[in-house]
């Protein structure tokens, strides 16, 4: 909701513009031509003044993923992250995703995703290190702090399908030596969460779950009683330590398809706070199914997907409007355009390209859903500005509806329909290699729009219908509301 009350739009009527409406309110047309039909509609003759942002509020901010695959400098990455989280919080993220905190099989070189020690962050020499690849225990409580100051959430990032870095032991049920011993001298200097091949499939409690295998012999048993008090059941569980000790807000589960839906279930009821799963589907119905499974959200990767194929492998616009976790459940859908993970993906298919990324923020910070910010795109001086601005925009316009007023190959324009006290917004993006300028309908009656982009100085008026055409610049988009 608006924090400051202000006129409604109606009320600064200005005087109309010769109608530049076509015949056919689809009709696309290069912004040198003349509109079929009429005259080119005329700007405002004055500069019309923008709203003041910041008096208004959409309820929602921003989660900002703060590492990349193999950060530099290794053993810096805390104080890194120490030194940035005051602009983002200024920038208006409110949680931050932090990179798996504890040591890795890898030791110095680990990013996480192969757990040894879940309670040695960066204090035990092990792994050939005391610090984690991002620094000591010391700085990441620093870091956890800071951002609470800031008010912000950290998030942890929570392994539980695979364990990497134990001893060889003689394993009875596979009949040979498997490295799943882990104690003090094994990969567990901490001394908490012991595990041996009683804690693997297959034991006798279970031969398997009813997930996929990534590290078969390291395949942690969920059903085992041990397994679940050491994770989330104890006072001194993972997940209470976590939140407890550490001060972790919330959680990113890493590879949920590894394991039953149930074990985040649990984790939850124990726990609490904000949580998302990394559950690698395309396909928007595996998601909404987990989404209701577990009760809590999920990375959206069918829209992740759709923007690929929009904007990279089709170049086709009509994607944008495909099924999406977004479309079905948008207040458990966390959205996104990068991630560790798809970066480093030699398919091309996996990620989006860098000439089509701030296309794809302008997407996923206009539409609902929760957005996420990749930390090396933000840290990039090309895009940094133009992604606090969309950042700025989403907090405060992105409210309302959505409803998609057009789409074909190489167009795209949804409203936000706003609310009694927010105007909302149209977001405009084209592909196409010329301006264009669109008809549209919408809430605002004889008001003069602003494109709060920046991406194009074209400052329509609208008539006592609500319609009005905007525009797009060639290969970029628009996000138009109304003005003072």
């Amino acid at each position: 909701m608006k924090k400051t009350k202000i006129l409604f739009p109606f009320l600064f009527s200005l005087l109309l513009v010769v109608s530049g409406c076509s015949k056919d309110d689809d009709e696309v047309v290069d912004g040198t031509d003349d509109i079929t039909g009429g005259e080119e509609p005329e700007a405002t003759p004055d500069d019309p003044e923008a709203l003041d942002l910041s008096q208004y509020s959409s309820g929602q901010k921003v989660l900002m993923q703060t590492f990349y695959w193999d950060v530099e400098p290794r053993f810096e990455w805390w104080n890194n992250l120490s030194d940035k989280v005051e602009g983002w919080a200024e920038a208006g993220i409110d949680r931050i995703w932090l990179p798996v905190a504890t040591k890795g099989q890898s030791g110095g070189y680990s990013m996480g995703y192969d757990p040894s020690d879940y309670f040695d962050f960066g204090e035990y020499h092990q792994h050939g290190t005391v610090p984690t690849r991002f620094g000591t225990r010391e700085e990441l409580e620093n870091l956890i702090s800071k951002s609470h100051d800031l008010g912000l959430e950290v998030i942890a990032d929570i392994v539980l399908n695979h364990n990497s870095g134990g001893g060889l032991e003689y394993n009875p049920y596979r009949e040979k030596d498997t490295y799943t011993l882990f104690n003090e001298e094994n990969g567990n200097a901490s001394g908490m969460f012991n595990r041996n091949y009683e804690h693997f499939h297959p034991n006798d409690v279970s031969q398997s779950d009813d997930g996929d295998l990534f590290f078969s012999e390291q395949d942690v048993d969920h059903d085992v009683p041990y397994v679940q008090d050491w994770l989330w059941k104890n006072d001194n569980s993972v997940a209470k330590y976590y939140k407890n000790e550490m001060g972790f807000d919330g959680w990113r589960f890493d590879y949920v398809k590894g394991f039953g839906t149930w074990v985040i279930e649990d984790w939850m009821n124990e726990v609490g706070g904000f949580a998302v799963g990394e559950n690698f589907d395309g396909n928007a119905d595996v998601l909404v199914d987990w989404v209701d499974a577990t009760g809590v959200s999920a990375f959206d990767f069918a829209a992740f997907y759709k923007m690929e194929e929009a904007f990279d492998r089709f170049d086709d616009l009509n994607y944008l409007d495909g099924n999406t976790l977004r479309k079905v459940n948008p207040d458990k859908a966390v959205t996104f355009v990068a991630n560790h993970d798809t970066e480093k993906d030699e398919n091309e298919d996996n990620r989006i390209a860098t000439e089509n990324k701030m296309k794809a923020y302008a997407y996923i910070l206009t539409h609902d859903g929760y957005p996420t910010i990749f930390y090396s795109d933000y840290e990039n001086e090309a895009f940094k500005e133009e992604i606090k601005q969309l950042i700025e925009i989403h907090n405060s316009l992105a409210v309302g509806d959505v409803e998609v007023l057009h789409v074909d190959n190489d167009e795209y324009l949804m409203k936000r329909e706003g609310n009694a006290e927010n105007p909302g917004l149209i977001l405009y993006i084209s592909t196409g290699s010329t301006t264009k300028r669109r008809n549209v309908q919408t809430n605002w009656n004889n008001v003069t729009l602003l494109d709060y982009s920046g991406n194009s100085t074209y400052t329509p008026t609208s008539d006592e219908n609500g319609m009005v055409t905007i525009e797009a610049p060639a290969n970029g988009y628009s996000i138009y509301s109304i003005t003072k």
